[in-house]
């Protein structure tokens, strides 16, 4: 088998060829009047009809020489179409033609003008008139062009995954769909789209550990934001009362199947609404975008010979207490035993419990370990520990809790949400309890915006690449990513 570099000069030497008969591929234009799959499937309905001339243009990624003709495939975006080229009917159009058609390596784009037919084995086809090269790869494609399966190529060099693997390439452009329809939900119900900076003096609004910059024009660090909240809650104050935000987020913490270092968020806001009106939100929103994307609200996950494993079913909601989940689990008299026993009882049931675990995290271990990898289907777990959700107003008849939501579909978070805390005087004392006594880590600017008065108001986050994960039957984080965190060679 040739090694890479002969291949790489072997293509440098028909570019080459090429250049000396005049033709620079580099330079060509030509341009499609249709994409491959709109001629193909326009050909079938009979909207196009045999012998139409179309122009359609793309990567060359398959070719059968059979004598004195030639079959390719030429993919876009749309999907493929195959193209036959005939060597007496191009010398005759231009003599020399098919010398050049020769040329063509897998990887080639080209430029085709022909006409529609079906060959004998039925196949939707364009006889070639003309073509026009207009860029020459200069690299042939990976040994599987078809099917590419190293996971480490896959990553680092995902145009050869999107090439490769239409598979792929589908996830991606749902993904763009799923955005633009969550954009279309929102603005149907009168949200405004905001921006907010990601570079922030203070980064706040979760638990998170940030990555750090300098700003060498004014002197100071600055970190990448680790959420959107504050700034969101800035502008109810100042008066804008139903806006969301889809951006990204960043956080200096591990890599695994559900989280990346960048990420993107969506968090929407609602003033005088609350965590029940969130809710709603949320279900409405999910509901919505898998229907217009998928035209289904029933998920599959497949394994990799195409079996189905599991079903998420979209129609089926359920909201259960928190506590009460965490009873069922870890026995009815969890919360009135002492807090030595309850870290026992964790322990003995497999949670990872730190020694620096406060109460609260050591039963948020257990749920996190054992209840949420459960929740297949849609579930609105309501009324966490006040200590998880700092920025949420408390339980009016259960100061323990705070009104908040953690929406879990196929066994992972996908959205919390809560009632805003608006109370300045109640929220400085919390911020300041979770600064630990660091006045630094204060957002000051954000406090005195909410002793200006911020109306109350329902707030949601949702992760956009966990969403895209469900609805798309994708088990990794990375299979939604197009170009996720990679430690360098």
């Amino acid at each position: 088998m040739e090694d890479t570099n002969s291949l790489i000069e072997q293509r440098k030497a028909k570019l080459k060829s090429l250049e000396a008969r005049g033709i620079f591929p580099f330079r060509n234009k030509f341009t499609p009047d249709s994409q491959c799959h709109a001629a193909r499937s326009g050909f079938d309905s009979g909207a196009l009809p045999e012998g139409q001339r179309v122009s359609v243009a793309g990567r060359i990624t398959a070719h059968r020489e059979m004598g004195k003709s030639m079959f390719i495939d030429v993919r876009d975006q749309s999907g493929r179409i195959q193209i036959y080229a005939q060597k007496n009917s191009m010398e005759e159009k231009a003599p020399g033609s098919w010398d050049i058609f020769t040329h063509l390596d897998l990887g080639d784009f080209i430029g085709v003008t022909g006409t529609l037919f079906r060959t004998k084995t039925g196949e939707p086809s364009l006889k070639l008139e003309s073509f026009t090269i207009v860029a020459k790869s200069l690299r042939p494609p990976p040994a599987k062009w078809h099917g590419l399966e190293d996971t480490e190529i896959r990553y680092r060099q995902r145009y050869l995954d999107l090439i490769g693997n239409p598979d792929v390439k589908e996830v991606f452009l749902k993904r763009s769909a799923i955005v633009h329809e969550i954009r279309a939900f929102f603005h149907s119900r009168g949200y405004v789209e905001v921006e907010t900076p990601a570079m922030q003096s203070i980064p706040g609004g979760a638990a998170a550990q940030p990555f750090k910059t300098f700003h060498n024009a004014l002197g100071c660090e600055f970190y990448l934001r680790i959420a959107l909240e504050l700034y969101h809650k800035r502008l109810l104050v100042g008066g804008i009362d139903k806006l969301f935000e889809i951006g990204k987020n960043f956080r200096n913490e591990g890599l695994s199947r559900r989280h990346n270092p960048e990420f993107t968020m969506l968090e929407a806001y609602q003033a005088f609404g609350d965590y029940e009106t969130m809710m709603e939100t949320v279900e409405s929103l999910i509901k919505y975008v898998a229907q217009k994307v998928l035209g289904t609200l029933v998920i599959e996950f497949k394994d990799a010979e195409g079996k189905v494993t599991r079903t998420i079913d979209l129609t089926n909601w359920r909201r259960a207490k928190y506590n009460d989940l965490v009873k069922e689990k870890a026995g009815a008299d969890w919360f009135t035993v002492s807090a030595a026993e309850r870290r026992q009882r964790a322990h003995d049931l497999g949670a990872e419990i730190g020694k620096e675990f406060e109460d609260f995290e050591v039963t948020n271990a257990v749920f996190s370990k054992f209840i949420e990898p459960t929740l297949i289907n849609p579930t609105f777990v309501t009324h966490l520990p006040k200590e998880l959700v700092p920025l949420a107003k408390l339980t009016p008849d259960d100061p323990a809790t705070v009104e908040v939501f953690e929406c879990c579909i196929n066994g992972q978070e996908i959205s919390p949400g809560y009632t805003e805390q608006n109370d300045p005087i109640q929220q400085r004392h919390t911020l300041e309890h979770q600064a630990g006594g660091e006045p630094q880590k204060l957002d000051e600017d954000f406090l005195v915006a909410l002793e200006h008065g911020m109306p109350p108001a329902g707030g949601i986050g949702i992760g956009i690449d966990r969403l895209c994960m469900m609805l798309l039957g994708q088990e990794s984080i990375r299979d939604v990513i197009l170009f996720p965190q990679l430690k360098p060679k």
